[in-house]
């Protein structure tokens, strides 16, 4: 096991019961749709250790090129908890109202922006839906 999956696996392994468990399937999930994905974890710390933000685990590998030219690499998909349950981030979509246009009414009890779907858990959303939703973040 590489230090990212540990990191992962504690990450995960830290949170509630059924938060857990949700987040558990939802790796597997993420991991069967992209197979062999480079897999990332942020703990949420800057530089000098202070948290800014929750802990990520970040799925695959894109590249963005700025307008200083400089190009950075981040993951596609991305996995959270947060307070009050659980976010993907499905990066990279050049049509920020994708996600919400075209899965918004189908997914359930989830708030979609842009990039982000959060919700309570798995069973308040069609994880149906999230899955193309990923699918649609990967491609």
């Amino acid at each position: 096991m590489t230090i990212v999956e540990k990191e992962i696996q504690q990450y995960i392994y830290s949170q509630p019961p059924i938060k857990r468990a949700d987040m558990e399937q939802l790796h597997a999930m993420i991991q069967r749709l992209s197979p062999g994905a480079k897999l990332w974890f942020l703990d949420g710390k800057d530089s000098t250790g202070k948290v800014i933000s929750n802990p990520n685990i970040g799925y695959g590998q894109r590249e963005t090129i700025y307008a200083d030219g400089k190009t950075r690499e981040f993951y596609q998909i991305g996995l959270s908890a947060n307070t009050t349950g659980i976010s993907v981030y499905i990066l990279g979509l050049e049509d920020k109202t994708y996600l919400k246009r075209v899965y918004g009414a189908q997914i359930g009890k989830a708030s979609v922006t842009g990039y982000c779907v959060k919700f309570k858990s798995l069973e308040a959303i069609n994880p149906d839906v999230l899955e193309k939703m990923i699918l649609d973040g990967l491609s």
